[in-house]
């Protein structure tokens, strides 16, 4: 492997190819060397596709098949796609569920489409948690990815094999999707910037409008604060028939990576809701950050959003459970039969269970409840730029530990309130964007990342802040010891 190539960020490499000094091909075959030669220790690519596709092969057309104008950002450049939500035509799509095992898509995402048009070469797919519905990423199907931090701890989920490839450096960035903190969870454990766009930013379609009310966002998970910038001005901005559109952005967000932030109004807490214990290490890391953002000249004050109150909480149950019915019916009515005996695992089928027990009503009333509190949440941005807390509040858990057994069916998320205390789920409610910055290690050298939460549209306050703080206290050098060399 060439090691220097193998820890170079998205925007070096792309500039490789522009200078003549490496071909895409070449880009190409160091990437999938290393997954060859990597990936065995931490089971991050559960499918690597033949060649990136040079058409789209899609059976919609008109929103995402334009020429692109001017040259894309990343030439040639290796990249992976979670094996959620997003399809490219002809390749294997099973979510993680033995239940989808064997099913083929048969359309482009119009994020596929993007993703192509700004130059990345498609390699593989990445694990995740059966049908992204638990905070790990350990399914049946394909087994534990491992954390390349320590190969016997977790990445967190659902976006964790995309997060564990990135960590491990067989690809500068990959694809990833959150709809309750799966972009933000693993970039926390495993070292990484992970950015969750406003609502309706990125597209969703044609296959989806909104997913679960608008929760859903899609993204990636990258090293550098440059690579997420350049990347979202490729694909962000609505495609025809969305149902929801973010505020337009003023200037390209790579720009915004120069641009000084300002003295910004930063409310700050590491209390958990909830009464959990945060880990010593995470609380140092905390005020470190507080010490960090003070001295930049941001004023940093203990302070918070309201939380979810009693009706607010029976409100997300809500909306989660009908998220497990619409599942199971969605893939009901694509795969033409529902699960078969043993073709679930026990979580699944105790949120299934849930789900039909919610009705229409239950979910828009929660929904209703939801939009409540996020007219709540905007009064907060009217004081504050910006919430600062620990991303989650405890070290990457031991591989087993989220996962469900026949006996103990909740067993994982039960001990998931070990680590998720600091309700990263508000970004996904409101909308707002949030990123985790690795900012941080506990005392064993495993990274720490803190969440910033910011007003509807205002990534360009996360970007801004992010790149100072990457400047001030850089990550991207970081190596895991663990992952194979």
């Amino acid at each position: 492997m060439d090691e220097r190539l193998r820890w170079m960020d998205a925007t070096d490499q792309a500039a490789l190819v522009r200078s003549g000094q490496a071909s895409a091909a070449e880009l190409l075959a160091e990437a999938r060397d290393r997954i060859r030669k990597l990936n065995p220790a931490v089971n991050a690519v559960i499918a690597e596709l033949d060649s990136p596709s040079e058409k789209s092969g899609s059976e919609e057309s008109g929103s995402g098949d334009e020429a692109p104008t001017g040259e894309p950002p990343f030439p040639g450049v290796p990249f992976l796609v979670k094996d959620l939500a997003l399809e490219i035509a002809g390749t294997p799509f099973s979510e993680g569920s033995r239940w989808l095992a064997g099913n083929v898509s048969r359309h482009d995402q119009e994020l596929a489409r993007r993703f192509r048009r700004a130059g990345l070469a498609t390699i593989g797919k990445t694990n995740t948690c059966e049908l992204g519905l638990s905070p790990h990423c350990e399914p049946l199907l394909h087994g534990a990815t491992r954390n390349p931090w320590d190969l016997s701890r977790s990445t967190s989920g659902s976006s964790g094999g995309s997060a564990a490839a990135v960590a491990a450096g067989i690809v500068p960035m990959a694809h990833g999707n959150d709809l309750g903190g799966s972009l933000r969870y693993p970039a926390a454990w495993c070292g990484l910037f992970g950015l969750k766009p406003t609502r309706g930013r990125v597209p969703l379609g044609p296959e989806y409008g909104d997913i679960v009310g608008g929760l859903a966002a899609e993204f990636a998970l990258t090293r550098t604060v440059r690579d997420a910038a350049a990347l979202l001005d490729a694909v962000a901005g609505p495609a025809p028939g969305d149902p929801y559109w973010a505020p337009p952005q003023l200037r390209p967000y790579a720009a915004e990576t120069l641009t000084p932030p300002g003295r910004l109004r930063i409310a700050a807490t590491a209390t958990p809701n909830s009464g959990q214990t945060v880990h010593p290490d995470y609380l140092r890391a905390f005020d470190d950050a507080v010490d960090l953002l003070g001295g930049l000249g941001h004023d940093v004050d203990e302070g918070r959003p309201e939380p979810l109150d009693r009706v607010g909480r029976r409100a997300i149950r809500a909306v989660y459970a009908a998220a497990a019915a619409w599942i199971e019916g969605y893939w009901t009515q694509r795969m033409g039969r529902g699960p078969e005996p043993g073709e679930l695992e026990p979580y699944t089928e105790v949120l299934f269970g849930r789900g039909r027990k919610v009705s229409a009503g239950d979910y828009l009333q929660g929904v209703e409840e939801l939009q409540r509190f996020s007219r709540r949440v905007a009064g907060f941005f009217r004081t504050y730029d910006l919430w600062l807390t620990p991303t989650v509040g405890w070290p990457p858990l031991p591989l087993g530990t989220l996962t469900a057994t026949p006996e103990d069916p909740v067993r994982g998320e039960r001990e998931a309130g070990r680590f998720l205390m600091f309700d990263g789920e508000y970004a996904n409610i409101t909308g707002n964007p949030a990123m985790s910055v690795p900012l941080g290690t506990d005392s064993g050298g495993l990274p720490v990342g803190m969440s910033f939460l910011a007003g509807y549209g205002a990534e360009a306050t996360l970007f801004r802040l992010a790149a100072q703080l990457e400047q001030a206290q850089p990550w991207a050098g970081r190596r895991p010891a663990a992952a194979v060399s």
